[in-house]
């Protein structure tokens, strides 16, 4: 078939339309021969255009523009050159790449069935009606992120939804979230990726394992097909689109999970897709003797910093959000992007600061997972350029450790309940920089934190190696499912305790899907390959456990009609001004109501929050950790009494009562504080001294 062509431009990078036809730009510095192969629907080759080393190229990328058949879909690049892993060339010929910049795939738009992978082709009628989008545009200070996985949160049947796993069955899912209250969903990767690439069986059912998570990519600039019910007919790009405007509709941002650490094309043994066939030796890590240098756990580590690399990373971010909508991005074991090309961490790295100051990502969301495999532990130092906030482990860690009874565990929870200043404050950096997580995908459900002591990942396939040894948990007294009723209501409660103190710290509270009705995943902390009922949401449990649903959703109410916890300042433990009767934005109590001395080496902790406007509430919220009752003895004042608002102890409907609708207290000047609870107690703001 005779092609019209001419020798194309150099950018942008990857397909794009132009008056006449379509022009292709790849890079590929060490190549000595590219070709261009155009297919039918049908996967069916049409043509291949060798590319001209002295037409068609310029610098390191290789360019053409065709005039393409109707019947054209999708292309590939065959690319030849050198075998030489030492200096970052492992070419093969006879292999048909996929284009870095593709902004779409086919071959794999039905779930757990793999044809020929291809780049599609874009198609001049692709417009998109926005029809006036706009980005909700939530400040951090105000904002709840809600993190789901697309297929496990609506593949179960009971799921209720017409197009169960995909971006359109998630739409279906907004009045939930709604009325639950969060303010940003953030997607497990949703980037393309191979969902059969795994090797494993669950031994007990013999089942080849799926990769359900997606920490795979394959081509970053493209939504997976197989997540769009839309995706066998190459529609996954307009029903992506769709599901954006219908959250934004509803007020809700999109933040996606990004995977820039590595590839799917994993280590030597891997499969050659994409970057490796074209430019190995920039962009990955490789060392003198052609190895992978592995900072991701996953075989390879993508060199970042690279300039070529880094464009690669801001021209993605910058496509998903100018064309896609998308709000934000939570950028997956984020410290290998603040590695040099020598693999060493930098104090500037040039792609954190580039994605931080880029005008066009100069709302998003920017949220940093600040480790990495290799033990670069980055947590309060990952550079923010006052832009980036960090999903904060240590408050996870110290929550976990304060709700299991640890001793001395008072103060490092009252550190992060203020917002991590020792985290976060000597870079700048403010408490919504925090994001606040006591589970999140990787590890426990909230439910199996307070039902299992160890890790039960057999079902994986790897032996129950996987998964973290390290978890904080305690069982609560049996180990998973139990009849006795005193065990159970004490893991009801300590859930509770638990969200409380999410929704009640300063920072931006990160709730895990399924944690307000109690999923549970049968105690695997590990389930990025359980394509099943372990993986997915079980949404029976919202009848079931609907008042810990309906809680979970009063607490969020409860927090955004206080100001006080949301402050976008650090707590000093000081007055606000210079009025001499003013009151200590926060006062830290010890159970006899005197302020602390951090000695008690027990889990209590009291917590004065001042009324920050004359129309606020003070808030006294206190925690107990322990095993034990603990008796708080109150400061009082005549006119303004506590009263209590929230204890997770109670049963529903009594464990949380609405602004208003507060409870007196019994006494006065004593509460006590049943084992494993969170109370909350308020009182009418004072504009004069603070009682001694």
């Amino acid at each position: 078939m005779e092609i019209h062509k001419k020798p194309g431009r150099p950018t942008p990078l990857g397909a794009s339309l132009t008056r006449t036809g379509v022009n292709f730009a790849v890079f590929s510095p060490q190549a000595e021969a590219v070709r261009l192969a155009i297919f039918d629907e049908g996967g069916h080759q049409l043509t291949a255009l060798d590319l001209d080393p002295t037409e068609n190229r310029t610098g390191s990328i290789w360019h053409l523009e065709a005039i393409l058949p109707d019947t054209a879909s999708t292309y590939g690049y065959q690319v030849a050159g050198p075998w030489d892993p030492a200096k970052g060339c492992r070419f093969d010929a006879d292999l048909v790449l996929l284009d870095p910049y593709a902004k779409a795939l086919s071959g794999g738009g039905k779930w757990g069935e793999r044809g020929d992978i291809r780049c599609q082709l874009p198609k001049p009628d692709e417009d998109f009606d926005w029809e006036g989008d706009r980005p909700p545009g939530t400040p951090l200070s105000e904002t709840l992120i809600y993190e789901l996985n697309v297929r496990g949160y609506t593949a179960n049947r009971n799921a209720d939804v017409k197009r169960a796993g995909t971006y359109a069955g998630l739409t279906e899912k907004i009045p939930h979230l709604k009325e639950l209250g969060i303010t940003a969903v953030e997607l497990l990767p949703i980037a393309e990726f191979n969902e059969n690439e795994l090797d494993s069986q669950n031994p007990e059912t013999g089942e080849k394992v799926k990769n359900v998570w997606g920490y795979s990519t394959l081509a970053f600039f493209a939504p997976k097909a197989a997540l769009a019910a839309s995706g066998e007919s190459g529609g996954q790009v307009r029903e992506f689109k769709e599901m954006v405007k219908a959250f934004h509709q509803a007020g809700i941002e999109v933040i996606l999970d990004v995977v820039f650490n590595h590839t799917s094309e994993g280590g030597k043994e891997g499969d050659t897709s994409s970057f490796r066939g074209l430019a190995d030796g920039t962009y990955y890590f490789v060392d003198h003797e052609g190895e992978y240098v592995d900072f991701s756990g996953c075989g390879n580590s993508v060199n970042c910093n690279h300039p070529v690399v880094a464009d690669l990373i801001v021209d993605c971010l910058r496509h998903w959000v100018s064309e896609m909508h998308v709000d934000g991005f939570r950028f997956d074991l984020a410290s290998v992007l603040t590695r040099g090309q020598d693999g060493e961490p930098l104090p500037s790295p040039p792609v954190i600061e580039r994605i931080a100051f880029d005008p066009l990502l100069g709302k998003t969301k920017l949220l940093a997972e600040a480790w990495d495999a290799a033990g670069l532990y980055q947590i309060g130092t990952f550079p923010s350029y006052g832009r980036w906030c960090e999903l904060n482990g240590k408050f996870r860690d110290d929550v976990r450790g304060f709700f299991k009874g640890d001793e001395g565990s008072a103060t490092g929870m009252a550190t992060r309940m203020a917002g991590s200043s020792d985290l976060y404050e000597s870079s700048g950096r403010r408490p919504y920089h925090s994001i606040n997580f006591v589970t999140c995908h990787d590890g426990y459900t909230l439910r199996d934190l307070v039902s299992y002591q160890e890790k039960h990942n057999l079902e994986n396939g790897e032996e129950n190696q996987d998964g973290s040894w390290q978890n904080e948990s305690w069982n609560t007294g049996a180990e998973g499912p139990t009849d006795d009723p005193e065990i159970e209501m004490l893991r009801h409660r300590r859930q509770k305790s638990f969200l409380a103190t999410l929704f009640l710290a300063q920072g931006v509270p990160f709730l895990l899907a399924g944690d307000e009705f109690g999923r549970t995943k049968k105690g695997n902390n590990n389930t990025y390959c359980q394509d099943n009922e372990t993986g997915w949401i079980d949404w029976s449990l919202l009848e079931t456990n609907r008042d810990l649903f309906e809680f979970t959703r009063n607490l969020i109410a409860f927090r955004k009609s206080h100001p006080n916890l949301r402050r976008c300042s650090f707590l000093r433990g000081k007055k606000k001004g210079l009025k001499p009767k003013e009151d200590p934005d926060v006062v830290w109590l010890s159970p006899d109501g005197t302020p602390t001395t951090w000695e008690n080496p027990y889990p209590v902790l009291g917590q004065l929050l001042t009324a920050t406007t004359g129309n606020e509430n003070d808030l006294l919220i206190l925690m107990n950790g322990g095993f034990e009752e603990q008796p708080f003895h109150l400061q009082h004042q005549p006119g303004r009494p506590w009263k209590c608002a929230i204890d997770s102890s109670l049963r529903h409907p009594e464990d949380i009562r609405k602004t208003g609708k507060e409870i007196d207290l019994i006494e006065p000047t004593l509460y006590v504080l049943h084992a494993f609870s969170v109370v909350v107690l308020t009182r009418r703001g004072n504009h004069g001294a603070l009682p001694r």
